[in-house]
């Protein structure tokens, strides 16, 4: 019997889906695959009834966004008795390797609650992410995006997040500190349910010898300001219900400057109507974002110092405005 599932969450995906599943069908350690079809409105679901009948399809009526689509599929691998979940984009082409070599982490580490892999683009010669991390800023980022590929990121190591495009998590872990956020609906979501683990004490990892090969953004790119309005939207409920508040009062100021800055940015670029409806839901919610925020930190296991000291003390490597901003010298020599 599988001590694994792996969740696809799936939405319009025809094109990409068939790739991605005969990749995990291909995998060196045996798993229970749970596709979530979220609400799709081509041939996905149909792709999955005829060429792919020992995956088990879990039928949504409508769309549930990453979070929700893949709680889903992470209660029913709970219900089938898993002892690790895997999280894989419907868009992404996993190595032969990949699951193994995640499963032998967690095996190996029992404090570590998740495990993220090498993600690579399908282009093979650039990153995508080997792991996520979160600044004293109030802003996470993928560490190695764009990069090109190199050994630089071959060692095992901790990291802040865990990429929900191509992870394991642990059953135990997940039924101590809950689920995916499902108000955050897709983007960030990730770094909220890594950010819990943390504070209760887990470690999250890097496992470089895992690697998937990922094409970014083919499922919200499909929508038009949909990057806008959740990114909006989520980030300062991540700061929000899990930074203690010590961490809080020393992030906050740089938190607005950016966060306004991003707001200023997407109302030039034409689309003022997703960024209010982004503060809108945003606001609407913290009420519910600050009883969960009661819940995390009561429960929680770490210190202050602890985060703070596990934080990146910079903004983003991306970031490049703000950082001309607040240092334009170094922007400009290193630019230069």
């Amino acid at each position: 019997m599988s001590r694994v599932a792996v969740v696809i969450p799936n939405l319009n995906g025809e094109k990409s889906l068939g790739a991605c599943l005969d990749s995990l069908l291909a995998q060196s350690y045996e798993s229970n695959i749970i596709v979530v079809e979220n609400g799709s409105t081509d041939g996905s679901l149909k792709l999955l009834q005829t060429k792919y009948p020992q995956v088990k399809v879990l039928q949504q009526s409508k769309n549930l966004g990453f979070a929700g689509g893949v709680n889903a599929g992470i209660r029913q691998a709970i219900d089938d008795g898993m002892e690790f979940v895997a999280l894989f984009n419907n868009d992404a082409i996993a190595d032969k390797y990949w699951l193994e070599q995640l499963v032998k982490e967690l095996d190996i580490h029992k404090k570590v609650g998740a495990t993220t892999c090498k993600f690579i683009k399908t282009n093979r010669t650039e990153m995508d992410s080997t792991g996520d991390f979160y600044t004293t800023w109030g802003l996470p980022y993928p560490r190695g995006r764009d990069e090109s590929v190199s050994d630089k990121y071959d060692s095992q190591t901790d990291i802040f997040a865990a990429s929900g495009g191509a992870s394991l998590y642990r059953v135990k872990m997940l039924r101590e500190i809950g689920l995916f956020d499902e108000d955050f609906f897709a983007y960030y979501e990730d770094v909220d349910i890594s950010f819990r683990a943390q504070l209760a004490g887990w470690k999250v990892s890097y496992t470089p010898e895992s690697k998937a090969y990922h094409q970014i953004g083919a499922t919200s790119s499909k929508i038009k300001g949909f990057t806008t309005y959740q990114t909006i939207k989520n980030l300062p409920w991540l700061l929000w219900k899990n930074a203690p508040a010590s961490v809080i009062i020393r992030v906050s100021p740089r938190f607005i400057v950016a966060y306004t800055s991003f707001i200023l940015k997407t109302i030039v670029r034409g689309q003022s109507r997703q960024a209010f409806r982004g503060c809108f839901r945003m606001i609407s919610l913290l009420p519910k974002k600050t009883w969960q925020r009661w819940h995390i930190q009561r429960r929680r296991k770490v210190t202050p110092a602890y985060i703070w000291s596990i934080m990146v003390h910079n903004l983003p490597p991306n970031a490049y405005k703000l950082r001309l901003l607040f240092h334009p010298v170094k922007t400009i020599r290193k630019h230069s």
